[in-house]
């Protein structure tokens, strides 16, 4: 069984910083991706940043030059900073990870279960 708990959502003014934190635990072999996504109320769920094994990164365009995506493998953790803030990047964040569970199985998705993010003055 795998676990994703996600931290450091809250409420931040506009132009704000927020940093979110990600940690898988339980029985995990390797991880391939990792990713953070979001869901503002009345939209569907979106993609917000990327990063494979290698390193490799990708953003939506209303993130990029704003929040950076990073990893600790040692620690299977993702994070998300998130700076200069706006009202519209108001959300919940999950954190979505490729996980395969033993060396013989194939990897599958697991979420985290979520974090309130809010941006207001």
């Amino acid at each position: 069984q795998v676990q994703l708990v996600e931290s450091g959502g809250g409420l931040v003014q506009p132009g704000g910083s927020l940093r979110l934190s990600c940690a898988a635990s339980g029985s995990i072999f390797s991880i391939y991706t990792m990713g953070w996504y979001r869901q503002a109320p009345g939209k569907q769920r979106e993609l917000v940043a990327h990063i494979t094994s290698g390193g490799s990164t990708n953003y939506a365009d209303s993130a990029k030059g704003r929040f950076t995506i990073s990893k600790d493998n040692a620690k299977n953790t993702v994070y998300l900073q998130m700076n200069s803030l706006k009202p519209e990047d108001t959300a919940v964040y999950y954190c979505k990870m490729e996980i395969k569970t033993s060396r013989y199985s194939g990897p599958s998705y697991y979420w985290g279960q979520g974090t309130q993010v809010t941006v207001s003055s």
